[in-house]
């Protein structure tokens, strides 16, 4: 979450009276995360999540993203529900870009999770891989092998600004994962973008999922693999095995994986750790003077490829025989 695109008190009260929501108390912008505008809203009635599309989010993908949210919902997953208007449609207009409203969703982010937490991320992504099956909107996954190329061109000239050698690094990198990336794994729905500011928690029991703006279709495994790296990393670096043991264990209580998914997870992990990179650099180089947002460092996701790459099996994730 963030805020690119501010909104006055007037056209935010005007937006309100296409809903049956109440009327506003007040309302503040949340500056966490990197794609679209958000804001805490609190209502006569409730509160809500006011969602402000930015450009990077394409208009003619908000049908899935919403469409999926009622379909998780439906079928077992907790997260958040977008709101329909009073004539029945779930995006109107708000200061020149697309918008929702959305249920709030109780809880709070884990700043520090522990195995147990990791047990139950592990249990929510594999439900979700589940209650994805039948929906029949697709998705491209517009940010796996060809998207990362793309944006590595747009970075690539200043990319030892970051780290001296780094355009060689990660042009082989794009070159390895091009030849052995995995085939013919089951795909379905994948969240994507599964970190923990993106699970709340009330005490320790998980209380949803939250932003499926990166959903998509792809390797189911492969979200296993972002999973691994957004919750099983302490802060200095440290692969903790305990959590990525937990994570898997949790993941497999509602679906096992294959064989060969199992096999593949190094290679997909190197895959999410540069796919995070990648964007953190792109953002770190031209994210504007004065936005209210809070850029990510990219070398925290350059240093956990560099652990994938010494990976030679499964086992040492913490995945038991």
């Amino acid at each position: 979450m963030a805020v690119y695109t501010d909104i006055t008190e007037d056209d935010l009260k005007w937006f309100l009276t296409e809903y049956d929501v109440g009327t506003l108390l007040s309302y503040k912008g949340i500056a966490e995360g990197v794609e679209n505008s958000n804001f805490l809203l609190h209502t006569s009635r409730e509160p809500l999540i006011l969602t402000l599309y930015e450009k990077r989010v394409e208009k003619s993908d908000l049908p899935f993203f919403l469409g999926l949210m009622q379909h998780l919902a439906s079928h077992g997953l907790s997260c958040p529900l977008p709101l329909p208007r009073k004539d029945g449609a779930l995006l109107g207009h708000l200061s020149g870009r697309p918008a929702a409203l959305i249920s709030f969703l109780e809880g709070m982010w884990l700043r520090k999770p522990e195995a147990k937490h990791c047990r139950e991320v592990g249990k929510a992504l594999a439900t979700m891989h589940v209650a994805g099956e039948g929906f029949a909107i697709k998705r491209p996954n517009a940010l796996s092998l060809e998207g990362w190329q793309g944006l590595w061109e747009k970075s690539e000239a200043r990319a030892d600004e970051v780290e001296p050698g780094l355009q060689d690094e990660i042009r082989s990198e794009l070159d390895f994962l091009g030849r052995y990336w995995p085939k013919d794994l089951p795909e379905g729905v994948i969240h994507a973008d599964l970190f923990p500011d993106n699970v709340f928690f009330l005490g320790d029991e998980l209380s949803g999922l939250i932003d499926f703006y990166f959903a998509c279709n792809d390797l189911l495994a492969y979200d296993v693999s972002i999973c691994l790296n957004a919750w099983c990393f302490e802060k200095d670096g440290a692969y903790n095995i305990t959590k990525g043991m937990a994570l898997l264990e949790g993941y497999q209580s509602v679906r096992p994986l294959s064989d060969a998914e199992i096999a593949a997870l190094p290679t997909l992990s190197r895959g999410s750790a540069l796919r995070f990179f990648l964007t953190r650099l792109y953002d770190w180089l031209t994210t504007p003077v004065g936005a209210l947002v809070t850029k990510k460092d990219p070398i925290e996701y350059l240093r956990k490829l560099r652990f994938h790459r010494q990976i030679a099996s499964s086992a040492e994730y913490g995945l038991k025989a």
